[in-house]
């Protein structure tokens, strides 16, 4: 007769001390660390940039607990249908065809796409002269499919790599003539930096939506209507109580949600 009781108490003592659900919930986010100011690594390994920011406000929102997890970029997508993250926080174009694979919250920021070459090159609107050139993108993003569609029929070599740090190195050595990257992290990682010292946007932006899409937004597993709406409603709550323009302020000079 005792033991049923003492069982009982016990159990009770302990759902008693435990932990809310919402203070235990972790949200398995993936991220790739190589493209400043978005992502990268401090001198002390750790992740830093707007991406990593903007998703531990998003927690905080949430009364989750953030856990990063860092990869390649190419290697989100085939992350989050495995199960093996929650999210991909990585400046990750809304598209359509991206669409058919993984869901989106609605956007958090917006950005353009540019060519940065030598200071001072001649570059056709259509870059038709470019026939014969190296340009290199970064593997599986919207600007390799545009690249790809576009420059590859016109005779120009695309050299494809894994993180936009690896093009500008290879760009300084002259082992290629350009480099077709999103405006922002290409300005700011690289233009403004001392290595991208001699070379400029060239040519004109890539505005199109059937490349640059409806700007960067959250993925996550397909069907998982619930985790999207709870990421959206967190994305209003911080731009209207002024948590993201705070964090903006931290890495750019202007507004870069877009319209």
């Amino acid at each position: 007769m005792k033991t049923p009781s003492l069982l009982a108490a016990l159990a009770l003592s302990l759902f008693a001390a435990a932990p809310s659900f919402a203070a235990e919930k972790t949200l398995r986010i993936g991220i790739e660390a190589a493209y400043p100011p978005f992502a990268f690594k401090t001198a002390d390994g750790a992740i830093s940039g707007f991406d990593y920011d903007i998703g531990n406000a998003l927690c905080a929102q949430m009364q989750v607990k953030c856990q990063w997890t860092e990869q390649e970029y190419d290697g989100l997508i085939p992350s989050l249908k495995v199960k093996k993250i929650d999210a991909a926080l990585s400046s990750i174009t809304i598209t359509e065809d991206r669409k058919k694979s993984v869901d989106f919250t609605h956007k958090y920021y917006f950005t353009s796409a540019r060519l940065a070459m030598k200071a001072g090159s001649q570059v056709d609107d259509d870059f038709a002269n470019l026939k014969g050139k190296r340009i290199g993108v970064q593997r599986a993003t919207t600007t390799d499919r545009y690249v790809t569609a576009e420059l590859v029929p016109k005779g120009i070599e695309i050299v494809r790599y894994t993180s936009n740090e690896e093009i500008f190195m290879d760009l300084v050595a002259g082992r290629l003539d350009g480099v077709f990257a999103d405006t922002i992290p290409l300005e700011q990682g690289f233009l403004e930096t001392p290595k991208g010292k001699g070379y400029g946007f060239v040519g004109p932006e890539l505005k199109d939506p059937r490349y640059v899409g409806e700007g960067a937004g959250i993925a996550v597993r397909k069907g998982n209507a619930e985790l999207v709406a709870q990421l959206n409603a967190a994305i209003d709550a911080i731009r209207a109580n002024g948590e993201y323009q705070k964090i903006q302020a931290k890495y750019f000079k202007s507004d870069i949600y877009g319209d």
